[in-house]
């Protein structure tokens, strides 16, 4: 049975105003005359016509953020949010431009465009009201209580270099910039090609908001011509995309000892428990596997279901699944958009042709959908997925989840933690401790106990990112700011020296010290 479809507004509806678009590409540094057209991936037509940097492009942009960035960090803290604090009311008033801009570029449905939006206001907000409490100077206890005096000061790295993916062109931007900016530095940004436009609204609109124009720089090009400029002056590089150009990006910076973080890929587990409720887990099912047509890192690409309830949950989730809503429309009855690009499609097509040959069962999907758009595909849901298959394993970014029976919790802990990645987990049950102690024990980054990924995300006061394979370093909480910052201790040494004062030996003094730290250990000083 076909997926239901929604109908199309007119080809007028995947289009942007040339003014609009005009005025945002102004925004990238690029004086080489080159450029390029990119597609909307609803129809394949024209969407607009974006000028290429060059590397002499990337250096000037470097030169300019740098000198910018100078005066920037002189300002206090309080004066540095303030664009940002701006920026949450201003998002509201004008939601519904960049939700189209966002579904335009990147063909997604209106419902996970929303979630890119949410996603800045709130993380930028966040930040907003706690950065002052991050970078202000911090008492830290001295050596010798009272004779030392020590003092944390955090300095921000200069200029950041931040690579986004195409998948969140919205949200992994500006949500990861912000703070990079509250702390002081400068950021140069390189945004996908395709999914550059969201950004470089999310600019523009910041620069009217008070922020300087020198100090988020956006460049825009193929990663052969712009990738080492880019890094080669950096003081920081942030990436998220694949654990390959993970890794070569932290081979590049390694010479230069500069600092990264990465957040990289992911084939995401979810165990549903004997006692999970099973029409709400098949329906956040729904979100955790297809959001954004299954092209997003955190998604659900592995199911483990306890064998007590998989006879139940599994038909209806595969019913759920054929009876999801596709279409192209800006609204937001559409359940699941287009892909965005077509080496995705390829890939996901692979994927699943090569398992159903190898002896997979398709229950829902499985197939494209060029009569809907160029790059559709239905979400699909298999079982009899082997280690054999490359849908096994690798990540299909797509689509497509695959569903495993199991007999115990402990089996589907141990197939859940079988993997090279370990960025996202889900876990499904109707007692909320047990579901927490399951998730304690899984090898992820982030866990949610009766949700897809949105839970732990979203708590912008915890960190998020990925064990073994899946990244180096977290985004949000307290690391998501200070790791863009240098930290430096200062201790002043007051009334004695820590050396043996006046004629006492230094065998004395080993005696008196080592005295002192039985001491302070009894007084609970240290």
């Amino acid at each position: 049975m076909a997926s239901p479809t929604v109908p199309a507004r007119s080809a007028a509806a995947h289009s942007l105003p040339q003014a609009l678009i005009e005025r945002l590409t102004s925004h990238i540094v690029a004086g080489g005359g080159q450029s390029t057209t990119i597609p909307t991936p609803f129809t394949g037509e024209d969407l607009a016509t974006v000028p290429l940097s060059s590397a002499g492009d990337v250096r000037r942009a470097h030169e300019r953020a740098r000198e910018a960035q100078r005066a920037w960090a002189k300002l206090p803290v309080s004066e540095r949010v303030k664009p940002f604090l701006r920026l949450a009311d201003a998002l509201v008033e004008r939601r519904a431009e960049i939700l189209d801009i966002i579904q335009i570029e990147t063909g997604k449905a209106r419902r996970h465009a929303l979630e890119e939006f949410l996603d800045v206001a709130l993380c930028s907000l966040y930040y907003a009201r706690r950065a002052s409490g991050l970078l202000k100077p911090k008492r830290r206890q001295g050596m010798m209580p009272g004779l030392t005096r020590v003092q944390e000061l955090r300095h921000p790295k200069g200029v950041v270099a931040l690579i986004a993916p195409w998948n969140y062109p919205f949200a992994l931007g500006a949500s990861d910039i912000a703070p990079a900016l509250m702390a002081g530095n400068a950021v140069i940004h390189k945004p996908d090609t395709q999914t550059c436009l969201s950004s470089l609204w999310v600019l523009d609109l910041l620069v009217s908001l008070g922020l300087p124009r020198d100090l988020w720089q956006i460049v825009v090009g193929d990663p052969a011509e712009i990738g080492d400029p880019l890094i080669e002056e950096a003081d920081y590089v942030s990436f998220t995309g694949s654990t390959r150009g993970g890794k070569a990006i932290a081979a590049k910076v390694a010479p230069r000892l500069v600092s990264y973080s990465l957040e990289l890929g992911g084939k995401n587990p979810m165990i549903v428990l004997a006692d999970a409720d099973v029409e709400r887990t098949a329906r956040g099912a729904i979100r955790a596997c297809f959001t954004n047509a299954g092209q997003l890192c955190i998604s659900i690409e592995r199911m483990y279901v306890h064998e007590a309830i998989y006879d139940r949950f599994v038909p209806r989730f595969a019913e759920l699944v054929r009876n999801m809503k596709l279409g192209t429309d800006l609204d937001f009855a559409v359940e699941m958009g287009s892909l965005t690009y077509p080496r995705q499609l390829e890939a996901v097509t692979r994927h699943v042709d090569q398992a159903v040959e190898a002896g997979a069962t398709v229950l829902a999907g499985g197939r494209a959908r060029p009569d809907l758009g160029p790059l559709f595909y239905e979400p699909t849901v298999l079982t009899g997925v082997t280690g054999d298959m490359d849908l096994c394993a690798n990540e299909t970014f797509g689509p497509v989840v695959a569903i495993y029976k199991v007999a115990s919790d402990e089996e589907a802990i141990e197939r859940a933690n079988d993997t090279d990645y370990g960025l996202n987990a889900s876990v499904w049950t109707k007692n909320a401790a047990r579901g927490r102690r399951v998730a304690a024990r899984i090898q992820a980054g982030t866990v949610n106990v009766n949700d897809g990924f949105g839970a732990a995300y979203a708590s912008y006061d915890a960190p998020m990112g990925g064990m073994k394979q899946s990244g180096v370093g977290r985004r949000h909480g307290a690391e998501g700011l200070l790791k863009f910052t240098e930290p430096q201790t200062i201790a002043s040494q007051h009334i004695a020296d820590l050396e043996p004062p006046g004629s006492l030996s230094y065998e004395k003094f080993a005696d008196v010290m080592a005295s002192g730290i039985r001491t302070m250990k009894r007084l609970r000083i240290k």
